[in-house]
C-alpha cells in the first residue's frame, strides 16, 4: 500500500551499522520501502551486537529486535476496523460485499425470516490464497432445549398465539428436516434420518472449510447460512451461532465486516454475540433498497437501537448509509411521478439521468433525516448511491463511477493506506528507540552524571502519577453524582419503565404477548418481535434512567472521535516523565535519552488506547449487567409459568421482583461502575509505572555497546519526518 506522495529526500550517506542504501531520491516511499529501510539498519545492527560481549543490555536488544519481527510478521497485532452491515434480507448486503471485493457470486445472497440472526464475520485471508470459513454451532443442549420450546409454540392452538413465534417455529424445523416436518412429535423428529448429520454437527462445536476455488467455497458455505423454502431440509442455520469467513483479498488487509443480524432470536447466546460485535465497530453500513430507503424506517429504528451499544458501550465513529439497486427504476415511471415539474426533462439518456437525479434526491432526504436526529451528535454520515449489477454489467446503461462501487472500494483502500502507514511508524519508532537506546548508554562523561539523570526521571515519574491520580479524582467525582442523580431518578421510575415493556399497550389486532413475554424470560430480559417490528429490552428500560444521567459526562471521559479537554485518552497523551522542552544537540547524551523514553511512552500508550476502549466497554454496560444478573432468578422463575393466567404470574413476578430489588440494584450498579473506573485508573498507572520504570533501569545500564548508531538515527528520523508530512 502507498502513503499518499511521500518522497524520500536524503542522500545516500554512509551508515554507521555499515549498512549500505540506495539513492532512491526520486522514488515514491512506500510503507513497505520504509519497512525494507528499516530492517536493513536494524539486520546491520542486529549483526554488530551479536559479535560483542555477552551482558544484560545485549541479551535485552537481541530480544527486542526479535519482538520488532514478531510484530511485523503475526498478523494478530495487526489493528483492524471492524464495519457492522445493517439491512434487512432483500437489501442487496451479499451482493455489495460481493461487488466491493470483486467477485460476484462469492457470498451467497441473504435469506429472509429468523437465519438473518447468524452473525456472519468476513475478512482478509492473509495466510495464503484460500477462502476459508469456521462454523460455530450452538451447543446440543441448547438445541434440545430450544426445538422443546419451538414444538411448544406450533402446539398453540389458542386464539391469542404467537403468529410470530410460530413462523420462526416452522421455518427452524422445516429448514433442518425437511418440509413437513414442523408437524412430527419431538420423538419422530429424534428418529428422522437427518438427526444423526445434525447432532454430528452440534457435537463438534466448530467445522473448519477451506477451497482454494470461490465458486466451490459459496456453493458448500450456503447450507449454513442460507434457507430454501422450495428445498426444505439440510439447512443448517438454526444450529449455527456465527460464521467466520476469510477471503484472498487486499481490500480486507486491515477491515472486517460484520454482518449485524436484523432481527431477533430466542438465543441468549446469539443475542450476546452480536451485541459484542457492536462494540467493535469502528463504522457501520446501512443498507436499504433505493426504491424505499428514503421512507424505511427500518434501518434507522434498528440503529437506533444499537447505537448505545455502538457508542457509549463501543467506538463507532461513522454512518455510511448506502442505497443498493439505483438501476431498478422505470424511467417514464419515474419522470411522470417524481421528477420536478419546474425542471426540464431529459431528451436523451433517459434512464440514467433518472438514475442520477433520484440519486441526488435520496442523499438530499437521508441527510436531512440524519440532521434532524440525536445520532448527528455521536457520528459522521456518508452516504452513497450503488449498483452492483450495473458494476459487473457492463452492457446496462451506467458508467462504471456511477455504480459508485469504486468509491466503496476507495474507502477501504484508504483505510488500509492509514493504517499501513501507522503500523510503519510505529515500526521505525521502535527502531529508533533501540538505536538511542544504545546511544544514552555510550556517554563518557561518567556515572555521576547518568545517576543524576536517572533520579532525575524517577522523580518527574513520580510527580506525573501523582498528577495523572489528580485527574482520575476529579473525573470520578463527576461520575458519581451523576450515578447518585441516576439511580434516585431509577428508585422512582423504574417501575413505570418496566411497565411499558411487560404490560404494554398492544398494537391493533397482535395477540400472543404471552410467548413474546417468555421468550424474553427465557433469554433474560431481551427479546426482538420481527413480526410486531418492536425491540423489548427490560434489562436496558430499567438501566435507562443511569444511562440518560451519566451520558453526557461519559461521553466526554470517553469520547468516540473528538478531543473534550478531559477525556482519560487524553490524559493518557499528556502523560510524560520528560519535564524539560530544552531541545539537546543530537550528539548529546541527553538527545538520545529522551529519544529512548519518549519512544517507550508511545509504545505505552498504544497499548493503553486499545485497552481504554476495552474497559470503557466494561464500564458502560456494567450498569445493564449488574441489573440483569440481579433479575435473571425471576426471569427463569417468570418463564417456568405456562396454562391459564400465565401472562399475568409472569407480569406480576416480574414487577414484584423490580419492587424488592429496587433499593439496591441501582446502588450496586452504581457502585460496580466506580469500581470498575477505579480499576482502569489503577491499571493505567501500573502500565505506565512499571513500564517506565523498567525504561529508567536499562538506562543505568554500565555496560557499552561499542557501535555507532548516530547515521543510522538520522535515516530513521528522516523516515519519520516524511511519514508525518
Amino acid at each position: 500500500m502507498t502513503s499518499h506522495g511521500t518522497k524520500r529526500k536524503r542522500s545516500n550517506e554512509a551508515s554507521g551499522s555499515g549498512a549500505k542504501r540506495p539513492d532512491n531520491s526520486s522514488q515514491e516511499l512506500t510503507t513497505d520501502l520504509i519497512m525494507k529501510q528499516t530492517k536493513d539498519v536494524i539486520k546491520n545492527i542486529k549483526q554488530k551486537i551479536a559479535v560483542q560481549d555477552s551482558t544484560d543490555l545485549k541479551a535485552y536488544i537481541i530480544d527486542q529486535i526479535s519482538n520488532m519481527d514478531m510484530m511485523n510478521k503475526s498478523n494478530t497485532n495487526r489493528k483492524k476496523v471492524t464495519i457492522g452491515i445493517f439491512g434487512r434480507s432483500g437489501e442487496g448486503k451479499s451482493s455489495l460485499l460481493n461487488a466491493v471485493l470483486g467477485e460476484r457470486y462469492l457470498l451467497p445472497p441473504g435469506s429472509s425470516g429468523a437465519c438473518t440472526a447468524i452473525t456472519t464475520q468476513v475478512e482478509g485471508n492473509l495466510s495464503d490464497s484460500n477462502y476459508t470459513a469456521e462454523i460455530e454451532f450452538i451447543s446440543k443442549e441448547e438445541w434440545d432445549s430450544q426445538l422443546r420450546d419451538l414444538l411448544s409454540d406450533l402446539s398453540d392452538k389458542t386464539e391469542d398465539k404467537n403468529d410470530d413465534m410460530t413462523k420462526i417455529a416452522i421455518e427452524k424445523i422445516t429448514a433442518l428436516y425437511g418440509a413437513n416436518a414442523f408437524k412430527k412429535t419431538l420423538e419422530e423428529l429424534k428418529k428422522d434420518a437427518k438427526s444423526a448429520k445434525i447432532d454430528e454437527l452440534l457435537l463438534m462445536e466448530k467445522m473448519p472449510i477451506s477451497h482454494s476455488n470461490s465458486v466451490n467455497f459459496a456453493k458448500e458455505i450456503s447450507k449454513f447460512i442460507q434457507h430454501s423454502r422450495s428445498n426444505p431440509g439440510n439447512w443448517y442455520w438454526p444450529i449455527v451461532k456465527s460464521v467466520a469467513i476469510k477471503i484472498p483479498n487486499p481490500l480486507l488487509e486491515h477491515i472486517v465486516f460484520v454482518d449485524i443480524p436484523g432481527t431477533g432470536d430466542c438465543n441468549k447466546t446469539r443475542d450476546s454475540l452480536w451485541k459484542s460485535k457492536l462494540g467493535e465497530c469502528s463504522v457501520v453500513w446501512i443498507v436499504s433498497a433505493i426504491n424505499r430507503g428514503t421512507t424505511d424506517e427500518d434501518p434507522w429504528e434498528i440503529l437506533k437501537h444499537c447505537v448505545y451499544y455502538m457508542t457509549q458501550a463501543g467506538e463507532c465513529k461513522s454512518i455510511n448509509f448506502i442505497f443498493t439497486k439505483t438501476d431498478d427504476i422505470d424511467p417514464e415511471e419515474y419522470i411522470r411521478n417524481e421528477w420536478p415539474s419546474e425542471e426540464e426533462k431529459p431528451n436523451k439518456d433517459l434512464k440514467t439521468a433518472c438514475i442520477r437525479k433520484r440519486n441526488i434526491c435520496s442523499k438530499e432526504t437521508v441527510t436531512e433525516s440524519f440532521e434532524n436526529s440525536k445520532l448527528k451528535k455521536k457520528m459522521i454520515l456518508n452516504i452513497f448511491t450503488v449498483s452492483t449489477r450495473a458494476f459487473f454489467d457492463k452492457t446496462l446503461c451506467l458508467e462504471h463511477s456511477d455504480t459508485e462501487i469504486p468509491k466503496l472500494q476507495d474507502v477501504l483502500k484508504n483505510l488500509n493506506n492509514s493504517i499501513n502507514k501507522d503500523l510503519a511508524r510505529d515500526y521505525v519508532n521502535e527502531a529508533k528507540g533501540i538505536l538511542s537506546l544504545i546511544k544514552s548508554v555510550q556517554s563518557e562523561t561518567g556515572n555521576v552524571v547518568q545517576t543524576g539523570v536517572h533520579n532525575k526521571l524517577e522523580q518527574n515519574l513520580c510527580k506525573a502519577l501523582e498528577k495523572l491520580g489528580w485527574q482520575f479524582d476529579m473525573l470520578c467525582c463527576v461520575l458519581e453524582k451523576c450515578l447518585s442523580d441516576g439511580v434516585e431518578e431509577s428508585e422512582r421510575l423504574c417501575l413505570t419503565s418496566a411497565c411499558s415493556i411487560i404490560s404494554p399497550n398492544l398494537p391493533h389486532g397482535k395477540g400472543g404477548f404471552h410467548k413474546i413475554l417468555k421468550a424474553l424470560c427465557k433469554n433474560d430480559g431481551y427479546h426482538w418481535s420481527n413480526a410486531w417490528g418492536i425491540d423489548l429490552d427490560l434489562n436496558m428500560a430499567l438501566a435507562q434512567h443511569m444511562h440518560k444521567n451519566i451520558e453526557e459526562e461519559f461521553d466526554s471521559i470517553f469520547p468516540v472521535h473528538c478531543k473534550t479537554g478531559k477525556s482519560v485518552q487524553e490524559q493518557i497523551e499528556k502523560f510524560s516523565i520528560i519535564q524539560s522542552d530544552t531541545e539537546h544537540p543530537r550528539a548529546s547524551m541527553f538527545y538520545h535519552i529522551d529519544n529512548f523514553i519518549k519512544r517507550e511512552e508511545i509504545k505505552l500508550k498504544r497499548k493503553l488506547k486499545r485497552e481504554v476502549i476495552e474497559r470503557k466497554n466494561e464500564i458502560s454496560l456494567s450498569i445493564t449487567n449488574m441489573i440483569k444478573d440481579a433479575m435473571v432468578p425471576y426471569y427463569a422463575k417468570a418463564a417456568h409459568f405456562h396454562g391459564t393466567g400465565s401472562m399475568k404470574k409472569m407480569q406480576n413476578t416480574l414487577t414484584e421482583a423490580i419492587e424488592n430489588l429496587k433499593h439496591d440494584m441501582f446502588k450496586q450498579a452504581k457502585a460496580e461502575v466506580l469500581r470498575k473506573f477505579r480499576d482502569l485508573e489503577q491499571h493505567i498507572k501500573d502500565t505506565l509505572e512499571y513500564g517506565l520504570q523498567r525504561a529508567i533501569l536499562l538506562l543505568s545500564e554500565t555496560d557499552k555497546i561499542k557501535l555507532d548508531v548516530l547515521e543510522d538515527i538520522k535515516e530513521l528520523e528522516n523516515i519519520l519526518q516524511q511519514l508525518c508530512d
